[in-house]
């Protein structure tokens, strides 16, 4: 053989090495490109700069950083714009506040809901001495019903045509929220119908003014039965101020939508439970209309909600996302996906290695012993005029080659019992030779030898087996 066993053995385990180290650095570069494609920039549509979802666009960006996640915010003029920047794949928004209502059936393919995040009731507030009880009461007054772009004008129109309250009957004011409450203050307009939070800026202010009444409306079940994203809502007596103000004076019946999260349906998925979570965080409390955990919530509105919200929201956050950073925890997740696969068909291949190895090894050996054995059975029966040179002709190449094999540990006993028995066809070739020109050779003489020979063969094969 050209290389002993343990030199074979040293550079296979060299092989190995070398693999190993291939199989590192590929998970390594793996590792690195699945960090770099961790996203960590969210692009999000709040509204007016003194309304709730100004407010509540800075509260997830302060939260969200927390996780390496950065939320730039773009102004839109409200609910409705927002809906229009969300359906355009080249405006760059990714998610957007918006209200139940808002998108037209139409329009909601490739849009969904990732969390609804609270109550916004539709608030009519109005001047004079009458109290006004139904929307039809609004007829012939000058009314501030928001701003173009603004969502909760597209949600009061429908309810204000449903009660025969049109443009042609009415004075109809398109303005924004804060113009429109002081134009009520001063006189200039009768009513104005807003939509949005408890909280708003705007809506506690006109809360709070005195001279302001709000409207309880009657007919707030058949407008819920009506419009499905609708819903009841009772503002009892003082729950806005309990102290002698006691604001409202008695309890107020209201029509809400709900606001949501919306984004797009090609929305990165690793995304949404940081945002789930951060709703959780700023929307989970007890409100003025909201029980207690009632949000965020994936109860659907009007929009197809996303299957990992609801997957998130339904089981919680995984056990990686729980104990390690935003970015480690996806990190590993990613890495499980990809490297899991390759183990599983790498570490059997890695296991078989060895024994491909060795296999080849053995084929080499068995396919001389083939042609050995195909020889030996020629000498056995050839009968007449025996070809003696060929014969040895061909043990020498089988032997050449025998000696060329290179083997490990395992198997050198059967290339070197190989050679042994290549070594006993040729005695048995060389008694056969010995007869055709002796004929007088005694045939115990030739049967001690050839005994002799096979004993040799034996000897070798034990004293390897026991090395």
């Amino acid at each position: 053989m050209r290389s002993d066993p343990e030199t074979y053995e040293r550079r296979l385990r060299i092989r190995l090495v070398v693999l190993s180290i291939a199989l590192v650095a590929v998970a390594a570069l793996g590792v690195w490109h699945a960090q770099s494609q961790i996203p960590r920039r969210i692009v999000l549509a709040s509204g007016v700069v003194d309304g709730s979802y100004h407010n509540d666009a800075a509260n997830y960006e302060r939260i969200l950083k927390r996780d390496g996640i950065t939320v730039e915010e773009r102004m839109s003029s409200g609910a409705g714009e927002n809906t229009a920047l969300l359906r355009d794949p080249k405006s760059g928004i990714q998610v957007a506040f918006i209200e139940g209502g808002v998108v037209p059936p139409d329009a909601r393919s490739g849009l969904v809901m990732l969390a609804a995040i609270r109550y916004e009731p539709v608030w009519v507030f109005y001047r004079g001495d009458e109290t006004l009880r139904r929307f039809e009461d609004l007829r012939y007054k000058r009314i501030a019903i928001g701003n173009a772009g603004n969502g909760g004008r597209v949600i009061v129109e429908p309810l204000l045509e449903a009660s025969n309250v049109t443009g042609t009957n009415s004075k109809f004011a398109s303005m924004p929220s804060l113009q429109a409450l002081r134009a009520l203050q001063n006189g200039t307009l009768d009513a104005a119908i807003m939509v949005g939070a408890t909280r708003s800026p705007i809506i506690w202010q006109a809360l709070h003014d005195e001279k302001l009444k709000l409207m309880s409306l009657e007919d707030a079940e058949a407008y819920a039965r009506r419009y499905p994203f609708l819903t009841k809502l009772t503002l009892p007596a003082g729950t806005i101020d309990m102290s002698y103000r006691r604001i409202p004076a008695q309890d107020v019946t209201l029509v809400a939508t709900k606001a949501m999260l919306a984004a797009r349906d090609d929305f990165p998925s690793v995304l949404i439970a940081p945002i789930f979570d951060a709703a959780r965080e700023l929307h989970g409390q007890q409100g003025y209309f909201e029980a207690s955990q009632e949000f965020p919530s994936t109860a659907p509105v009007d929009l197809p909600v996303s299957e990992d919200a609801e997957r998130h929201n339904r089981f919680g956050a995984s056990f990686l996302h729980r104990h390690l950073p935003f970015w480690l925890a996806t990190l590993v997740e990613r890495l499980i996906i990809v490297v899991l696969p390759i183990l599983v068909v790498v570490v059997p291949i890695i296991n078989l290695l060895p024994r491909i190895v060795q296999w080849r090894m053995r084929s080499r050996i068995y396919r001389w012993y083939g042609e050995l054995k195909l020889l030996e059975r020629d000498v056995e029966a050839r009968q007449g005029k025996l070809p003696i040179e060929k014969w040895l002709g061909d043990l020498d190449r089988i032997e050449r080659a025998a000696k060329r094999i290179r083997t490990s540990v395992s198997v050198a006993s059967e290339a070197y019992t190989l050679r042994e028995h290549v070594n006993l066809v040729r005695d048995t070739i060389q008694i056969r030779a010995r007869r055709e020109h002796s004929p007088a050779v005694p045939v115990a003489e030739d049967a001690v030898a050839a005994a002799n020979a096979w004993v040799r063969a034996a000897a070798s094969t034990n004293r390897l087996a026991d090395s």
